[in-house]
């Protein structure tokens, strides 16, 4: 894949600007481990100990994973690693999905850290990437993940359909249960 155009919003004036959607480099995951990781972990987000250089070695080494970034102004504003043909839908049994291992965004364009954030919209344009891929693949669409408990209302406010906590999945046994969320099959 070459990269992409996508829109984002600055939230600054609420324009919208061109980004480009690329796949996951050591470019990003500098950027990670630079300018996110100590801010996630200073505001105690669920995701402040992923290993985005664990995901690319696992993209590096396994055809069914995929990871891409979201690039603007310069920067990484997002990442995403989707896992391509192992997985089947909760409520289409039988029905191939695009699963999203990993989807999240830059600490400056979350609420939660900062307000306004530099960005909205980054995390639909990857959700909405992943949908992309599931109708280029032959899945019509069809896209599943597990929510942090932190994101279930973003999932949910992109019309993701929702199933309760899944007692497979776990962040940590100490922790809460994850909520598995699918998008349906597109129509024609």
């Amino acid at each position: 894949m070459m990269a992409s155009f996508v829109n984002i919003v600055r939230s600054s004036d609420r324009q919208t600007v061109g980004a480009l959607l690329v796949r996951l480099s050591s470019k990003h995951i500098e950027d990670f481990e630079a300018f996110w990781k100590a801010r996630l972990r200073q505001f105690s987000q669920d995701d402040k100990y992923w290993d985005w250089a664990f995901k690319q070695r696992l993209v590096d080494t396994r055809a069914n994973y995929e990871a891409y970034a979201i690039e603007c102004e310069g920067r990484t504003q997002g990442l995403m690693m989707i896992e391509t043909q192992h997985y089947r839908a909760q409520f289409f049994p039988g029905r191939q999905i695009v699963y999203v291992a990993s989807l999240a965004v830059a600490p400056w364009n979350r609420k939660r850290i900062q307000r306004p954030p530099q960005f909205r919209t980054v995390g639909s344009a990857l959700l909405e990437f992943s949908r992309l891929r599931s109708i280029q693949l032959g899945y019509d669409g069809c896209v599943g993940l597990h929510s942090l408990p932190s994101a279930e209302g973003f999932y949910e406010r992109c019309n993701m359909m929702r199933l309760d906590a899944d007692p497979d999945d776990f962040i940590d046994p100490d922790d809460d249960l994850l909520t598995y969320f699918e998008y349906p099959p597109q129509e024609s």
